[in-house]
């Protein structure tokens, strides 16, 4: 029989907290990976900015693939550099991919981020492609991954496509937003199962659709790009049933995805938890998926 680990239910406060004790950390950066920091990849007079890892070893004459990172933090809160997204972004580096870490807009107190935030993440996708020459990387081989809140936004970004109406008007509107795969850890694939979020400035009872809108598994369908969720048993900020409801969606639909869930892990790990190393699962999936 299979144990059902409940979720908690954090209120936003909380989940804001989260983020700003965190980014009182200085970050650490390793010193084998060259990182171009505080990067601006969205329209003029915004100030979000990015951080690219760029391959330790990259192969003369040859383009690198590409992922966009995605920092978690409730939709409130969280860094683009935090322990966690340091060590996936810095891995990715040493496997060979450029690794983009993005801030993007955040919910505050009475004011929603969405679709802002999805829309942000879509730009960063569209960056790589404008400035693909620049990086030395192949437009057609991007990829996205992210943990928890940024977890939700990697799938939709990997899930959803124009004719969703959720991409961006500008910069960049006649650059693709698409990308070949996705990897979510500790995602919530379906909101309204979660609770209230502030990212949508309102409750579910105030707006079902908005909630159905705004979480991956609405976007589940044949043809989605493949897509990697893993989750950990003991997760008490986001139950592990919410991959589960994405890959039965993904299920349904013929899409191709594989499902990991990993016992006794929590909420918040990264590509080494002390449970089972991830990275050749996690860098394994990427090169099936982004090879050229």
């Amino acid at each position: 029989m299979r144990i059902f680990i409940h979720l908690l239910l954090l209120s936003p406060c909380f989940l804001f907290a989260q983020g700003s004790t965190e980014s009182a950390k200085p970050p650490v950066f390793p010193p084998d990976v060259r990182i171009e920091r505080d990067v601006a990849f969205l329209a003029e007079g915004r100030k979000e900015r990015a951080d690219l890892y760029f391959p330790v070893k990259p192969v003369a004459g040859q383009l690198t693939g590409a992922v966009v990172h995605i920092h978690g933090g409730g939709f409130t809160g969280g860094r683009r550099d935090s322990v966690r997204d340091i060590n996936v972004c810095a891995n990715l580096a040493r496997h060979g991919y450029l690794a983009m870490s993005i801030e993007y807009q955040l919910a505050t107190r009475g004011k929603g981020s969405w679709p802002q935030n999805l829309q942000d993440c879509k730009t960063a996708v569209r960056w790589l492609r404008v400035n693909a020459k620049r990086l030395n990387i192949d437009p057609e081989r991007i990829g996205v991954i992210g943990g928890s809140a940024g977890a939700t936004l990697a799938g939709l970004v990997a899930l959803t496509d124009a004719s969703d109406g959720l991409d961006p008007q500008e910069p960049y509107a006649k650059v693709s937003s698409r990308v070949r795969c996705g990897v979510m850890l500790y995602g919530i694939s379906d909101i309204a199962k979660w609770h209230d979020t502030p990212m949508l400035g309102k409750s579910i009872s105030e707006a079902p659709a908005l909630y159905k809108k705004a979480s991956p598994v609405t976007y589940a369908r044949a043809g989605s790009p493949p897509m990697l969720l893993l989750h950990g048993t003991a997760d008490d900020v986001v139950d592990y049933r919410q991959s589960e409801f994405l890959a039965d969606a993904l299920k349904k639909a013929g899409a191709t995805y594989e499902l990991v869930i990993i016992p006794k892990a929590v909420h918040s790990f990264h590509l080494q938890p002390s449970q089972r190393d991830l990275r050749p699962l996690v860098l394994g999936f990427f090169d099936k998926h982004l090879a050229r």
